[in-house]
């Protein structure tokens, strides 16, 4: 066996484990630090929609020797007052998207792109995108999103308990703000590629967070009846037993997300790619980190508050308190404890009444007289 394979069959049957949930405020306060910078971000910065969004025109030209800085500073030139976007295709093409240009602004603005890349006008494709149809994707998205949502809710409450299902929109709440503040941030492109990868991660999150649900709901099953483990320790133990499996499923899964955005998006050139790659990437990621540090700790806190929980952790607390003063007082007195077992040998060893000494018969031993 593999020492990670080692490690989980050990995390599973709790022989090791980190207190993940003791932690929790440290893991809270890491998430409200980087919640409260992606909406600065957002609110300072705002997202670079894409042309899908706002309208306007893509030109894409063939292959050129200049580079996308000098490309940029001249379709700004080209079209005055109108934010331009150069991004380098494979081959040395160009993608030159403006937005805000009409039917009517496109055409001389194709020309002096043209003239100033110094390649033919017929060899620049121009395409005109008007912001109806992105204002449509966008509405659909956020119908989509809350359905969606809805439907999580639901579904966690009567499969679970309403408990985990607030814990696991609250992770899925973390895990889209934290997305759309990288990309305020990073300054990508927001297209429709990136609406459907953050939908993509919305599951994925959501998967994660039911496999440690369903741990804990197995381990916590008639858990008032014992006295062993509170609930929090029961959560805990839950996160570390499949915390092997979290690690291995993320890891697989971000690899050829990585592959995409850098090897594809840098090194290639696909900067197409980067919409979709980079909303995968960092929402995978998020996922991971509040599946295991968000959702669970937060069901533990919602559970601690409730009448029978409370007096399960009195139970506890009580139990070992009994069993710490009996080893204390055992390791304060020794000889006493020593003598105690002495004396209950003695009268274990002793005569035992035989049945000829109660008075009875005893037992034939088989033999004629």
């Amino acid at each position: 066996m593999s020492k990670l394979g080692n490690l989980g069959a050990r995390l599973y049957r709790g022989e090791v484990g980190y207190d993940f949930i003791g932690k929790r405020k440290i893991w809270y306060g890491i998430s409200i630090l980087i919640t409260i910078t992606a909406i600065v971000g957002l609110a300072v910065r705002g997202l670079n929609m894409g042309i899908e969004f706002s309208g306007g025109a893509v030109f894409t030209t063939p292959k050129t020797s200049v580079s996308t800085t000098e490309a940029q500073h001249h379709a700004e030139s080209a079209a005055p007052g109108h934010q331009a976007m150069v991004q380098q295709l494979g081959g040395g093409a160009l993608r030159i998207q403006i937005s805000g240009l009409d039917t009517k602004q496109s055409l001389p603005v194709q020309e002096e792109i043209a003239k100033d890349l110094k390649v033919p006008v017929k060899d620049v494709n121009t395409q005109l995108v008007g912001p109806s149809w992105g204002e449509q994707i966008a509405d659909k998205a956020w119908l989509g999103l809350g359905i969606f949502m809805v439907l999580v809710v639901l579904y966690l409450a009567i499969a679970f308990e309403w408990r985990m299902a607030v814990a696991a929109l609250v992770a899925l709440v973390h895990d889209l703000t934290i997305t759309v503040g990288v990309y305020a941030l990073v300054g990508f492109e927001v297209t429709p590629g990136t609406v459907i990868g953050l939908l993509t991660i919305l599951g994925y999150s959501l998967y994660d967070t039911v496999v440690v649900f369903d741990s804990l709901k197995e381990a916590s099953k008639d858990i008032t009846k014992q006295t062993r483990f509170t609930y929090s320790e029961v959560a805990n133990r839950s996160i570390n037993g499949t915390l092997v499996r979290s690690i291995n499923t993320t890891v697989v899964a971000l690899l050829p997300v990585a592959g995409l955005l850098f090897v594809g998006g840098g090194v290639l050139g696909a900067g197409m790619l980067n919409d979709i790659s980079l909303a995968l990437f960092v929402g995978l990621a998020a996922g991971a980190y509040s599946s295991i540090f968000i959702a669970t700790p937060l069901v533990a806190d919602l559970k601690n508050g409730e009448p029978q929980m409370k007096a399960l952790a009195k139970r506890v607390a009580a139990k070992r308190a009994s069993a710490a003063a009996k080893e204390a007082a055992r390791q304060a007195d020794p000889d006493a404890a020593e003598d105690g077992d002495d004396d209950a040998g003695a009268a274990v060893v002793g005569p035992q009444p035989t049945a000829r000494n109660r008075g009875g018969r005893g037992r034939p031993s088989g033999r004629r007289r």
